[in-house]
């Protein structure tokens, strides 16, 4: 079988980005990585270019560029930094398919130039979408783009709807596993460390998606990638805690119909399933053994515990740049949390206050989305600092 798939990873050192490399290491005549770009984390990204031999890598800063470029064995990979770099790794012209696992609203800019080029896109970055969502479906749309969902759930929602009418749909019902402090009461959240925040009971992820799981933000955004995703408004749009992450979304058909996409909890089968689309990759994973993980049970999110969620279905109502500045404020929030400036249960107190008056605007270009992220980042540092004063 010929190699159908020339890959630019954005992302590459990230608990995704390595996933994806471990999918392309085990279908080496299938796939082939022509781009990387990572962050910070160099001796990682040695590795990959001494395995993957990609034609242009991008980093951070000018620094780490040099760091790579002294290197004898990436002297036949172009080296490049920051956002024109990032840029670079997304269109480069071998590619035909662009991996998005930056973390963060990073992802906007870089995504949408792959866009431009006419990439087809393996979205793991739920920011993008939420920060700017109607422009990168609409210039998807515009370009002939595919948008092929790497996240579990909504990869779920794409393989469930596939072969289907659209209009045949009567909801998407979204799981979540409910983080690693679902059964905790709300009293005891105030003393939540970020280590235990980071420690997911099924997942292993970054610590910032895995903070957003503790808070359930993460499963806000994932209703606002859905929305745009698929098409679909909100209230067609569920959410049920599945502490068990073996279903990993459903849609309800007009008739009544449920199906269900279920598999274990690795990452690599909904990764391998956007590389391969529309094909399927044959995996040499664990197999799914309904009588070991059974029971499977359901629940409702606990909104008062987990003010996030409400935070972000309420900016999801609103609209326009209101998502862009819930996830700004969320990104600024979560860090300060992780560097031990602000406790658990101030996150969604931070993302609440900047919401609170913020001047929504509809988006109609990228200049409406960086002005409302950087506006919002402003009021949530501003925010934080108060409390900072008020110890």
């Amino acid at each position: 079988m010929t190699k159908d798939r020339y890959i630019s990873l954005l992302g590459s050192t990230g608990s995704i980005g390595t996933s994806v490399l471990d999918v392309v290491r085990r279908s080496k005549e299938r796939f082939s990585i022509v781009a990387l770009a990572a962050g910070r984390n160099i001796r990682l990204l040695m590795e990959q270019i001494r395995e993957f031999r990609p034609k242009v890598v991008a980093v951070m800063t000018p620094e780490l560029a040099d760091q790579i470029r002294c290197r004898p064995e990436a002297s036949d990979t172009e080296v490049l930094y920051g956002k024109e770099g990032y840029e670079a790794v997304a269109t480069v012209s071998e590619a035909n398919l662009v991996v998005s696992a930056i973390v963060g609203a990073a992802a906007l800019t870089p995504t949408l130039a792959a866009i431009e080029a006419g990439k087809d896109i393996a979205l793991a970055n739920k920011e993008a979408l939420v920060t700017a969502g109607p422009l990168v479906t609409s210039l998807a749309k515009k370009k002939g783009v595919a948008l092929i969902p790497i996240d579990s759930e909504h990869s779920a929602i794409f393989q469930c709807l596939r072969g289907h009418c659209r209009k045949d749909l009567r909801r998407i019902i979204l799981t979540a596993s409910g983080g690693p402090f679902r059964t905790r009461n709300r009293d005891e959240l105030f003393s939540v460390t970020p280590e235990e925040a980071i420690s997911h009971p099924n997942w292993t992820m970054g610590a910032k998606i895995s903070v957003d799981s503790a808070t359930l933000m993460n499963k806000g955004l994932e209703v606002i990638e859905a929305r745009w995703l698929f098409d679909t408004p909100l209230d067609q749009i569920d959410v049920l805690v599945h502490p068990q992450s073996i279903v990993h979304s459903m849609v309800e058909f007009i008739d009544g119909c449920v199906l269900a996409q279920m598999g274990i909890p690795d990452m690599r089968l909904p990764i391998s399933y956007a590389l391969a689309w529309p094909e399927r990759l044959e995996l040499d994973l664990p197999r799914l053994d309904l009588i070991d993980v059974c029971p499977l049970t359901f629940e409702r999110p606990e909104v008062k515990k987990f003010p996030c969620f409400r935070l972000a279905r309420e900016a999801a109502e609103r609209g326009g740049t209101a998502t862009t500045a819930l996830n700004a404020a969320n990104e600024v929030a979560v860090e300060a949390f992780l560097q031990r400036r602000l406790g658990f249960m101030e996150i969604p107190e931070v993302v609440q206050g900047v919401l609170e008056d913020f001047p929504v605007e509809e988006i109609r270009d990228l200049e409406d989305v960086m002005g409302a992220d950087t506006l919002a980042r402003l009021k949530a540092n501003t925010i934080i600092e108060g409390m900072e004063r008020s110890i």
